[in-house]
């Protein structure tokens, strides 16, 4: 069995602090075998991690993905190639995930605080792959507890993340599942996977708010 952190953000997302290098080294410090880096609305600091990995911590797998903001909600998107457009409906979102290969999730979809895509789950729920049944940043239990439900009700495979801003939430929340190799096998892997981990302080989102401080103030990732 492996441990897999399914959505995580690197600086590439302006509303994180983590550099590529430091969740690398936290990443394999927490004993996480895969971690997928989704920053919002590109795979640009997926495809750095990724390379990162292969050069210096082969130990770790990278899976690049994008958590899409859509006119819907957030989507989001796992083993990715290249840019998925933001500002698209979630139905298009979805499509455009598939046809790189992907698979297609629905983040914290029932969250109160945070873009989800609660008001459309009932008529996506046929086109997603998967839904997040566990994240640590939820700041009411509830919320997770209701994506499990509706996950489960219709025979959808459920994720776990840390969904990490900062280097002391990598490895709150993750699957323990059978090693996969293909999009395939990993949601096949899902089903029989164990949902672990624990809920990030609600302080944490203070991280958050001084990222997207910095980002605003004219702070970028190095190129």
């Amino acid at each position: 069995m492996i441990r897999a952190d399914l959505h995580n953000h690197t600086h590439y997302s302006p509303d994180s602090i983590l550099s590529p290098e430091y969740l690398l080294r936290r990443t394999r410090e927490r004993s996480i075998d895969v971690i997928a880096v989704t920053d919002h609305n590109t795979v640009r600091g997926g495809l750095v991690v990724q390379e990162l990995a292969a050069r210096d911590w082969p130990e770790v797998r990278v899976i690049v993905g994008e958590e899409v903001r859509t006119r819907d909600g957030e989507v989001l998107g796992l083993f990715l190639t290249d840019d998925v457009p933001r500002d698209l409906s979630a139905r298009e979102t979805i499509a455009r995930i598939k046809a790189q290969g992907g698979v297609a999730g629905a983040p914290h979809p029932f969250d109160a605080f945070r873009s989800g895509l609660d008001g459309f789950m009932d008529e996506l729920g046929g086109e997603l792959d998967f839904v997040e049944g566990l994240n640590a940043r939820m700041v009411f239990r509830r919320h997770n507890t209701e994506a499990r439900k509706f996950a489960r009700a219709r025979g959808l495979p459920l994720t776990a993340a840390s969904d990490a801003h900062s280097p002391r939430e990598i490895g709150r929340a993750y699957v323990r599942m059978a090693d996969f190799w293909t999009p395939a096998e990993f949601l096949e892997s899902l089903r029989g996977g164990n949902l672990s981990g624990r809920l990030s302080s609600p302080f944490i989102h203070w991280v958050s708010r001084y990222a997207t401080l910095r980002t605003k103030t004219g702070w970028r990732p190095p190129e």
